[in-house]
């Protein structure tokens, strides 16, 4: 278990930390190689979950393959093939044939099974063992539900195997808010969907009779703010996820409200508002509807975002003459500048960890996005394309997912993730069109 947990936390830590490329992280007899920015992934097996009902049969192997799907697809991991397989486990409390997984070179192994009562809810248990040492990691865990969240609980089971080798969060039994697009980019049609984190299990929450823009969770998920432009002008809204029921926030009559986003208490929303040609950030109390003034410059204030403790705001201004980032105190107040590099900086969001920002940018003509400091420094810019806009960061602050728009009149927006230091770039899979996503926190 030590072998496998500080090995990979270390090559983890050696990413958090954007070291340069060439980076290797080692200990006892596994190896995870960080060199020219790629990590040799951990190979790891996961058997067909035991179906312990015949009930449960078909449900016990989908339930591991979408484990497995979330472990590899961190670019972190490598599946075990089942034809390499010399003992099959066919019994959940049957010992573990560790030479027989060793001589397959599987360095991890799950094990679990799943059952179906009379009441016709699922229970899914797991086991996680590190085959070189011979031993289990941790206990075995339980998790129980309905037979229509069996992903959840899928997701909770590779939530928990990626935390207990790697020694940081999950973050797999998470949602995506974003807005589906459908029709030609002439006359795109938009509505809120929300999603699985990898794109399954697709509702939608609004219709396409209005153009949506910018949603985002509040912090424990229940709920998402956006910009909805069903008046005639841009104003904010708040939706219940579970009942789809949904009010306009109070901002000023007759003025364009915008980019809103939730504060780390939930109470608390900071946003956009256009007044007399200018453009300024507010904070307002959701409960009174009372709202505050954070800024007075004379130029457009847009696109803020709390720090995880609440205390600060990055935002986008063009006070210095061209879109850069700054940070202010959350109550308003002076602000200092932190993006100095070529080019046009927008959209920053703070990572959950507190130590990131991610950004848009827009250089030379093309769109990248990047990661910095909070004071600024150590940027690095992680994709590069005609059109990548708006990230959001996975709740362990590991991955971000943004938006990537195709050249041409038949050009598309889709959604594509990437890890923070700019490995494992992928499109993630939606219903359609897709664009401004925002990644909720996990689910419970």
């Amino acid at each position: 278990m030590r072998h496998v947990t500080q090995l990979a936390t270390a090559a983890l830590t050696a990413l958090a930390m954007l070291l340069p490329l060439g980076a290797t992280a080692q200990d006892g007899p596994l190896r995870i190689e960080i060199t020219e920015g790629v990590i040799e992934p951990l190979p790891v097996a996961v058997p067909n979950f035991v179906p312990e009902t015949p009930a449960a049969t078909e449900m016990a192997s989908q339930i591991a393959r979408v484990v497995t799907e979330d472990l590899v697809g961190t670019g972190l991991f490598r599946e075990v093939p089942a034809s390499a397989y010399i003992s099959p486990v066919t019994s959940f409390s049957a010992p573990v044939q560790y030479a027989d997984w060793k001589a397959i070179n599987a360095q991890a192994l799950v094990t679990g099974a799943v059952s179906k009562d009379a009441n016709g809810r699922i229970n899914v248990k797991f086991r996680l063992y590190d085959v070189f040492a011979g031993q289990e990691m941790g206990d075995g865990l339980q998790f129980s539900g309905t037979e229509a969240g069996w992903r959840r609980m899928a997701h909770k089971v590779a939530d928990a195997v990626y935390s207990r080798i790697t020694g940081e969060g999950g973050y797999f039994a998470s949602r995506v808010v974003y807005v589906a697009e459908t029709g030609p980019k002439d006359d795109r049609r938009k509505r809120l969907a929300i999603m699985d984190y990898d794109g399954a299990n697709t509702q939608y929450l609004t219709d396409s009779a209005s153009i949506v823009l910018a949603p985002r969770f509040s912090p424990t998920g229940d709920r998402v703010l956006y910009t909805s432009y069903e008046t005639g002008s841009p104003r904010i809204f708040v939706l219940d996820v579970a009942s789809v029921g949904r009010r306009e926030l109070p901002t000023a009559g007759g003025n364009m409200a915008f980019s809103p986003r939730f504060g780390p208490n939930g109470q608390q929303v900071v946003y956009s508002m256009e007044q007399g040609g200018n453009t300024d950030l507010y904070s307002m109390d959701v409960n009174s509807g009372q709202s505050t003034r954070l800024t007075q410059a004379p130029s457009i204030e847009t696109a803020p975002s709390f720090s995880p403790d609440g205390s600060q705001i990055v935002f986008e201004s063009d006070r210095s003459g061209s879109p850069q980032l700054y940070i202010m105190p959350a109550s308003g107040g002076e602000a200092r500048r932190i993006s100095f590099g070529q080019g046009r900086y927008g959209t920053p969001v703070w990572s959950p960890r507190g130590d990131l920002i991610a950004f848009t940018k827009q250089n030379k003509g093309r769109f990248h996005i990047g990661v910095m400091r909070t004071d600024g420094s150590e940027e690095r810019l992680l994709t590069a394309s005609f059109l990548d806009e708006g990230p959001t960061w996975s709740p362990n602050g590991r991955v971000i997912m943004f938006t990537r728009e195709t050249q041409g009149a038949q050009g598309q927006s889709s959604l594509y993730s990437v890890d923070i230091s700019g490995r494992n770039l992928k499109p993630v899979r939606t219903d359609g069109g897709a664009s401004d996503p925002a990644w909720s926190p996990l689910q419970r």
